[in-house]
């Protein structure tokens, strides 16, 4: 039992670890720095632009590789190897970052593609060791806390780089520019450290090989296939994969497109950043909060709470015309994304087939990814043909309302039972929903 639960935590200091990368170089830092230091030479449209262009070019490619993946580590029982080298990857592309100077662009650029990847793709096999390390009666907790875990380590880090980068004079450093390229070397050791105890003591569950005649890529790549038809057996899961894929739409365009829109509406810098920090810290307590509920009303249930909350957040954002709007969406955020994220994880791993566990989480990172390309592009678009980038938020109203309707068809006591029969045939386990 004591194993079991040193093996729990290794797996949330991970996350607390590998969320540095997601807060202070996806959300925080690079953006500014990107646009301010590295494209300093470009039009300032311009220079947005090949940010978005980076921010998709990274989407995509892990989005294609993220089910052959995942497919590869089933077949070679390799999931631990794989998790290590794209954390690697991730690691030193952040700690690489520091040497993307004045007109660096496309190094800058490069780089976070390359960390992104790493980010990503460690996450595909991340996910995949959580059936394998909790069971059906914590795997909720398990879930949450590794959320949460996140929050706190991804928050910490970013209101240290926070605080080193308005007074960098503080920590001898001679300018704010200087300060943004020591907090993403931060980064990469502080997603090292964390890294460790995982990388130390998880083991790759053993397996019987299946000798193989064709490369690991071949195979990967005909395994995609075959997983595509044969998860036509699991209908809960793919039930639940497409209402996934549509809430999900809708968290990712709020995540990635706040905080341009609060710029466009005149909100401060500083409010922006404030604001993702009280995210961060509020998300902290409720992930937990969700995991804890999800024992009591069932993780259905209090997955849909959350998706309810949301279509409240991106009313207040059609009529947010001030800071303290910006807050509050700010702080309704934290309330449900990671509780939100945590449930759908666990839920989904709940139906997943013991022996294909990073296969079908290939499929589950396939969702959010493109997910992350839609969302924005429909934002957008509306905002475009309609002059009103007011109309392009709450057009996701869509994505999380077809969403809840679809979940309301998902079974998971049955998507656990259609689980089980695929490994064990002969077996009738009867398990409590969820």
């Amino acid at each position: 039992m004591e194993k079991r639960k040193k093996l729990q935590r290794s797996w949330m200091l991970y996350d607390f670890g590998n969320s540095a990368f997601a807060t202070t170089i996806m959300a925080a830092v690079l953006p500014v720095y990107y646009s301010s230091v590295a494209a300093s030479g470009l039009e300032e449209g311009l220079a947005t632009s090949y940010w978005g262009y980076s921010q998709s070019i990274s989407v995509l490619i892990v989005a294609v590789l993220a089910p052959i993946l995942g497919a590869i580590s089933d077949f070679s029982a390799s999931k631990k190897k794989f998790l290590q080298f794209f954390a690697f990857m991730g690691i030193i592309a952040s700690i690489l970052l520091f040497f993307v100077g004045e007109g660096d662009y496309i190094l800058a650029s490069v780089l976070f593609i390359v960390g992104s990847i790493g980010f990503s793709g460690a996450n595909i096999f991340y996910d995949g060791f959580l059936p394998e390390i909790a069971g059906e009666d914590d795997i909720d907790r398990i879930s949450s806390g590794g959320f949460a875990f996140g929050y706190i380590g991804g928050g910490l880090l970013l209101a240290v780089n926070i605080v080193m980068i308005l007074n960098p004079g503080w920590f001898g450093l001679a300018d704010t520019a200087m300060a943004s390229r020591v907090s993403f070397v931060t980064v990469g050791v502080w997603w090292l450290v964390f890294s460790i105890p995982l990388i130390k003591n998880i083991k790759e569950e053993k397996k019987v090989l299946v000798k193989r005649n064709q490369s690991y890529l071949s195979t990967g790549f005909s395994r995609v296939g075959s997983t595509f038809k044969e998860i036509r057996q699991y209908k809960q899961a793919a039930i639940f994969l497409l209402a996934f894929w549509l809430y999900n739409d809708g968290i990712s365009t709020i995540i990635r497109m706040a905080t341009v829109y609060g710029s466009e509406i005149g909100i401060a810098s500083n409010d922006l950043i404030l604001a993702l920090l009280i995210t961060q810290f509020v998300g902290i307590p409720f992930t937990f909060f969700f995991g804890w509920l999800a024992t009591k009303i069932t993780a259905k249930k209090a997955l849909n709470i959350t998706l309810f909350v949301y279509l409240g957040i991106v009313i207040i954002g059609y009529f947010m015309n001030s800071s303290l709007h910006f807050y509050i969406l700010a702080f309704c955020v934290g309330l449900v994304q990671g509780g939100a994220q945590s449930l759908s994880r666990s839920i989904f791993g709940r139906m997943v087939p013991a022996d294909k566990h990073a296969e079908f989480f290939g499929f589950y990172g396939i969702s959010s990814k493109f997910a992350a390309v839609i969302g924005p592009f429909m934002f957008a678009f509306v905002g475009q043909i309609t002059g009103n980038s007011r109309l392009g938020i709450i057009s996701l109203v869509v994505f999380f309302i077809v969403g809840i309707i679809l979940l309301r068809f998902v079974d998971i006591e049955k998507g656990v039972q259609e689980a089980i029969k695929a490994t064990e045939p002969e077996g009738e386990v009867r398990v409590k929903p969820r």
